[in-house]
């Protein structure tokens, strides 16, 4: 009797304890009252994973993964610089891929076909050596390895300290330029040319050129005649390039004063395509635009003009993409959900219009990169800027976005794949690996474990983002009918995945991308499955080595981390045949 007696006594205290308890330390703050979890509660949070092999829900571009390069490379030095051998090496592990030559000096390209135009040496400095080197290379191939046609240079350390420092003094210029949304006029030669196609071809890479839109005759009509130049010496070279007219012409008005409507841009386009029709060589060459900026109410009402007039003359409908500034101060916003699914909505509102006047046509993003003005430095170019690009791949593949271009592959500025040094950046890597391991076919997910109660008004948004393609039939390293996953971990906790259904007991290789250095996510060294990444030589880039796990085996996805998973010999309908 006292025994129970003391029972009771015990349990109205608690009672009464926990009817006191203040919010912050409610039943079930683990802060507070930590407790053993039961198997059934721990049962949760494993996340059970199955992907549809039957049927594709979308089929993307072959070069669904490309790359661009801006024109003020013209302007900065580096173009002399993109026959060296670590560049194409670098080049060559994204092929096949689109390289689109274009940007926001884009509309002040002007082309002069001069082999050798006359130049100001001045005095000793980097402008001074730089050229003299250049011409020395023009006269002599002793520093050229010719392969297949191709030159390749390799070029000597102390031209390229001269290069770097000359480059960082044109970027003060060329941020003045952007501050002042005043920009000056940029000359192309017919030698610079030259040396942009050898680049494009020795890598494998298919140049996408963007020609100068803001040129203008008195009644706004789009003037041609410096284009017909480029044209036709491009032609005599028999060089293959698909065109573009503009960039984000949306912002027309700001540059010129006058603007540009959709009606009269698609006009522009008709009068570029009777253009090269005009040229065999381009008679039957591919034309992308309009280039438009993020899709704000005129940009919107410029696209729907735009598709009226010219939107069965274009190949595919591009448009770009540049995550909010704002929103970006510090490297942990890399990680928040909000941020990342800003692009879906974005998507929609392209494909809405562009489905109104032409269904079914393809849709590239076509320039996209992470934050780029305050807050990036020494973010957008470090493991953490993975995240988003990793999730804009995704994202945009599972909308049936054709094609993504990334800005920029080389160059000024943080979001570029390859830094001055000529070093792979993490985005670089992400890259490589997705080239290597995910095909063009996008399949549905289906996972059980994650889902949570909605609440009315709150938005649901994902931090564990899983994405599944058939594996690439380029890598002859796994049979058709193979399946690649690749999952992001934006949680401070390690997430466990079960396969299932069709994917059950089956080998996995996996390919755990982390951060290597005591910087953590802010590192710009990346590591696979423990082994740092890293080019052998300047030819040759790294294996790619897998770590096989056994059949049936949960894979363990550490916090704040990105991994591709193939799994082996699924026989997957939808993967056997291209």
């Amino acid at each position: 009797m006292f025994l129970l007696s003391s029972y009771l006594l015990q349990l109205l205290l608690i009672t009464l304890l926990l009817s006191h308890c203040p919010c912050s330390c409610q039943p079930g703050d683990r802060r507070i009252y930590p407790a053993p979890r039961s198997p059934s509660v721990k049962g949760r949070t494993l996340i059970l994973l199955d992907v549809n092999t039957k049927t594709p829900v979308r089929t993307v571009s072959e070069n669904f993964l490309s790359v661009q390069l801006d024109p003020s490379i013209v302007h900065d030095g580096w173009l002399d610089f993109l026959s060296s051998k670590r560049l194409v090496t670098l080049a060559r592990g994204l092929a096949p891929a689109f390289l689109r030559f274009g940007g926001r000096k884009t509309d002040f390209l002007q082309f002069q076909n001069l082999k050798n135009p006359a130049k100001s040496r001045g005095g000793p400095g980097p402008d001074y050596y730089l050229k003299n080197y250049e011409d020395d290379i023009v006269r002599s191939d002793i520093s050229l390895d010719k392969q297949k046609g191709c030159n390749i240079a390799q070029h000597p350390d102390t031209m390229l300290e001269l290069q770097r420092e000359k480059a960082a003094q044109m970027h003060l210029v060329l941020m003045k330029e952007q501050f002042s949304n005043t920009y000056s006029n940029l000359t192309l030669t017919a030698r610079s040319l030259d040396k942009l196609y050898n680049f494009v071809d020795c890598s494998g890479l298919h140049l996408i050129f963007g020609l100068n839109a803001l040129r203008r005759n008195s009644d706004n009509s789009w003037n041609s005649s410096s284009v017909l130049s480029l044209l036709k010496y491009s032609a005599s070279k028999k060089y293959n390039i698909s065109w573009e007219l503009g960039n984000e012409p949306n912002n027309y008005r700001a540059l010129n004063s006058r603007g540009v409507n959709g009606s009269q841009l698609g006009k522009d386009y008709i009068q570029l395509k009777s253009l090269l029709q005009s040229i065999r060589t381009y008679s039957r060459s591919h034309l992308y635009g309009p280039n438009i900026g993020r899709p704000k109410k005129n940009v919107i009402a410029l696209l729907d003009g735009f598709m009226k007039v010219a939107g069965n003359i274009v190949d595919a409908v591009t448009w770009q993409h540049y995550y909010i500034d704002g929103r970006v101060s510090k490297v942990m916003d890399f990680m928040k959900t909000r941020l990342l699914d800003t692009l879906s909505d974005q998507i929609r509102k392209i494909q809405k219009v562009v489905n109104l006047y032409s269904p079914g046509k393809k849709v590239w993003l076509g320039g996209v990169g992470s934050p780029r003005t305050r807050g990036t430095n020494n973010f957008s170019d470090t493991y953490a800027a993975g995240f988003l690009w990793l999730n804009t791949l995704g994202m945009s593949a599972n909308q049936g976005i054709d094609v993504v271009i990334r800005h920029s592959f080389f160059d000024h500025g943080y979001s570029h794949l390859i830094d001055q040094n000529f070093n792979p950046l993490p985005d670089y890597w992400v890259s490589l690996l997705f080239k290597k391991l995910v095909g063009p076919k996008v399949l549905a997910v289906h996972v059980a474990g994650i889902q949570r109660k909605r609440r009315p008004g709150k938005v649901i948004r994902d931090k564990l983002r899983i994405y599944a393609h058939c594996t690439s039939y380029q890598n002859h390293n796994y049979v058709r009918g193979s399946i690649t996953l690749y999952i992001i971990n934006l949680h401070r906790s390690r997430k466990k995945i079960k396969l299932a259904g069709t994917l059950r007991d089956r080998i996995v290789h996996q390919y755990l991308l982390q951060p290597f250095g005591v910087e953590g996510i802010q590192s710009k060294l990346v590591q696979l499955n423990g082994q740092p990444l890293a080019l052998v030589d300047d030819g040759t880039l790294p294996e790619l080595k897998p770590r096989p796990l056994r059949p049936g085996r949960t894979l363990v996805i550490p916090p704040l981390n990105i991994g591709f998973y193939v799994v082996k010999n699924v026989n997957a309908v939808a993967c056997r045949y291209r």
